[in-house]
């Protein structure tokens, strides 16, 4: 049975062959724990010590590399930075309107511990202002939130500004650059940085917090302490091996990667000529490609091309039955909001399946439409 065309490369990305080859051995016969004193458990410690250097390589210097069980964990670890702030009198939280549900549901969860947390809109394009930006930033503000690259519609926010406003004004800075690792430069003027493994080819279940050295954390995970005493928990050198071969795969093949990725969506641009694009078109990571098509009734549409595997929003918000809460921070309707699909595109995709795909969903449509 064919396999569909894989187009959500933002909900996941495959495992990459190097990556997998890297991880066995440390699934069977190097099963040791990275946390005992012997030989085996010396060995599995060493390789873990390659692979943080490894995530680190695309990382800011002069910081640490924590390692947690995903991205939406790092940034729980992360948050626990406004506490410091606390001390000295700052109580608000700024994230931007657009950001993942990891970053807004943990602002929101810190209003029970005496915050107030701001959510910060964006313009048409998903761009926030920074001069609107400095009207909300103060000499209150524990912690700035701004994703690098948006999951849903993918534009690249100007974080390094943002970064240097809530520096300005005494604040943290703390980056979900999940959808821009490997891919987009990272501004080294953050605080916090979190990533994950199965975004840029690697496996799941692991992420990483990036912190400035110097910061502070409160334990977020009580036990051993294995992870700077903040993170405790066992490591898997398979998990790690595997994000760090991909990291290095990502650092090796960036322009590479990247050509392919601008050829892939320019061709998807031309085959999806009779559709809108949300969000900006030139301050965007080209992998991710979010269209509406007015009057498209999207879920009709997935049923219709099910040999295609796309989405039409956060594979996290999926099944929640709320509208995308991006395309409602841009002014759409609820109506344009529904008629709207995601195309994520990757290393592993090829022309001949982007033809093939807009083929069959373009058919669709004008089906569905006419």
């Amino acid at each position: 049975m064919k396999s569909p065309i894989y187009l959500d490369n933002q909900a996941t990305t495959p495992l990459a062959p190097e990556a997998f080859d890297a991880m066995l051995p440390w699934l069977k016969d190097n099963f040791g724990n990275p946390h005992s004193a012997h030989k085996l458990g010396r060995q599995t410690a060493a390789i873990v010590d390659v692979a943080r250097e490894q995530v680190a390589e695309l990382l800011p210097k002069q910081g640490n590399v924590i390692f947690t069980g995903s991205a939406t964990e790092a940034i729980n670890l992360a948050f626990g930075a406004v506490y410091e702030q606390l001390k000295r009198g700052r109580n608000k939280i700024i994230v931007l309107e657009t950001e993942h549900a990891a970053v807004r549901d943990t602002a929101t969860s810190y209003v029970k511990f005496g915050f107030e947390i701001t959510f910060m809109p964006v313009d048409s394009y998903g761009i926030v202002s920074i001069e609107a930006l400095k009207s909300f930033v103060d000499n209150k503000t524990a912690l700035v939130a701004a994703m690098l690259v948006n999951n849903e519609i993918g534009v690249i926010q100007p974080v390094e500004a943002i970064s240097e406003l809530a520096h300005s004004n005494g604040a943290l800075m703390l980056c979900d650059a999940v959808q821009g690792y490997g891919r987009v430069a990272i501004p080294d003027n953050v605080d916090m940085i979190a990533v994950s493994g199965h975004k840029i080819y690697g496996p799941k279940g692991i992420g990483a917090l990036w912190t400035r050295a110097g910061l502070k954390l409160p334990t977020l995970i009580h036990g051993g302490g294995q992870e700077k005493g903040v993170r405790s928990g066992t490591l898997s050198p398979a998990l790690c091996t595997g994000f760090g071969v991909a990291a290095e795969l990502c650092d090796s093949n960036l322009n590479k990667d990247m050509e392919h990725i601008e050829k892939l969506s320019d061709y998807a641009q031309q085959l999806f000529d009779d559709w809108l694009i949300n969000g900006s078109t030139d301050q965007r990571y080209p992998g991710n490609l979010n269209l509406r098509r007015n009057g498209l009734d999207v879920g009709r549409l997935m049923s219709d091309v099910r040999d295609v595997a796309f989405s039409v929003g956060s594979a996290c918000a999926s099944g929640s039955g709320r509208p995308s809460h991006v395309l409602t921070a841009l002014g759409l309707a609820p109506a344009e909001v529904k008629s709207s699909i995601r195309l994520g595109f990757g290393r592993y995709t090829t022309m001949e399946e982007i033809e093939e795909a807009a083929n069959m969903i373009n058919s669709a449509v004008e089906a569905q439409l006419k």
